[in-house]
């Protein structure tokens, strides 16, 4: 062995050395959160008398787990659609009910998570209560899972009528025994909820706003909720009695992806009724 050899083993390692930590990635910055155009606020701003039962940041939904994209309990909708709920509400408080929002703009990533669980067909953990008669594989064919929603559009809403005052609905445990969501209001899972004929989310055709199958009472709570909305220029989807639409929208052809969180509307001006 030459004097050398120590020598250049050490430059050896020094440079393997320098290698490894040039090919090393660098820390990962982290992405900011898109924001929300200004023309999205808070339903709770505009009017905190709506009841808000958010049901995608729970495991209470056909996915079982909470959805992606939901940081925080809260409506976000277009401006135009949140004051037209608001008075869509006054006018229901007048009559001793009030509106509750399921769910309101939603991000593109939600409907990405559901789009994903619906192409696993192995997963049907919530078969039982959200659709017990259809079977997985044809939940994009008929209809009921899409790549885009109008949700993410923000104009859109899922909601229901409640009769004041307004009793707690008790919260979900997971793992407990489902039932269906077309079953009499006895058997379904409890909600404050006036009687719709079905639960929130029910992927059954009795979901239908004028599915003549429902019962009188069941019909006039429908048309309740139908009535008191399209006089504010909200639009219902016939398949879906809680889906609703303000139209025009505000902006009918962009698809969102802020996530549902305070910080997603930070820098907005309060936004106040003016009545």
């Amino acid at each position: 062995m030459t004097a050398f050899a120590p020598v250049l083993r050490k430059l050896v390692v020094a440079a393997a050395a320098l290698l490894a930590v040039a090919a090393a990635p660098s820390p990962a910055h982290a992405t900011p959160e898109p924001k929300a155009p200004e023309e999205f606020v808070a339903l709770r701003d505009v009017d905190p008398t709506i009841i808000q039962e958010m049901r995608y940041i729970t495991p209470h939904n056909f996915v079982g787990e909470p959805i992606d994209g939901y940081k925080k309990p809260m409506c976000i909708l277009t401006e135009p659609a949140a004051k037209a709920l608001h008075k869509a509400q006054r006018a229901l408080l007048r009559k001793g009910y009030s509106l509750k929002v399921y769910d309101c703009y939603r991000p593109q990533r939600a409907v990405d998570h559901f789009v994903r669980w619906a192409k696993d067909l192995r997963d049907e953990r919530m078969k039982e209560e959200f659709y017990p008669l259809v079977d997985k594989s044809r939940l994009f064919a008929d209809g009921y899972i899409a790549e885009k929603s109008g949700h993410s559009r923000g104009s859109t809403v899922d909601l229901t009528v409640v009769k004041l005052p307004a009793a707690p609905t008790r919260p979900y445990v997971p793992g407990e025994p489902l039932t269906p969501c077309y079953g009499p209001r006895s058997e379904r899972f409890p909600d404050n909820s006036v009687d719709m004929g079905t639960g929130f989310d029910c992927f059954d055709t009795l979901s239908h706003t004028d599915d003549p199958r429902v019962t009188k009472q069941q019909r006039a709570h429908r048309d309740l909720l139908r009535g008191a909305l399209a006089k504010e220029g909200f639009v219902n989807l016939p398949e879906e009695w809680w889906h609703f639409t303000h139209k025009p929208e505000l902006f009918p052809d962009t698809y969102f992806d802020f996530p549902v969180s305070r910080r997603s509307l930070s820098g907005h001006g309060s936004w106040h009724t003016s009545d």
